[in-house]
């Protein structure tokens, strides 16, 4: 007996919105917490984010792997997230809705790959 159902490339899709949901619960408010907050109360020294120590950081290959999964991460859950919303607004998502949300994503993953390739090692 032969199964009719058709291939997706919608879980690929999902796992990459799962992936940026989980980061963003975890690390999104830490990051909020020590960017907004802990230096400008004082919990941190004020030379945290000193432009020497971030090139520092955005060199090394840890860093380089943390600032591109936050950052492909967060674009791709948001993206998913607005494709699926947008039938909520009554706008019916189509292909062109489709390639322009995810179209979106992967160019700011590739930006950010760029960016970060650019910084040097």
């Amino acid at each position: 007996m032969k199964s009719s159902l058709k291939r997706s490339h919608e879980p690929v899709f999902w796992l990459l919105f799962g992936a940026g949901g989980m980061l963003s619960a975890l690390i999104g408010a830490m990051l909020v917490l020590i960017t907004c907050f802990a230096v400008a109360l004082g919990i941190l020294p004020a030379d945290t984010f000193s432009y020497a120590r971030m090139l520092a950081f955005a060199q090394h290959f840890i860093g380089k792997a943390f600032i591109f999964a936050v950052v492909a991460l967060f674009f791709w859950h948001a993206v998913h997230r607005i494709f699926h919303s947008l039938h909520d607004v009554g706008i019916h998502a189509g292909l062109k809705a489709r390639l322009l949300c995810y179209g979106t994503a992967a160019a700011g993953t590739l930006l950010a790959a760029w960016a970060l390739v650019s910084i040097g090692f």
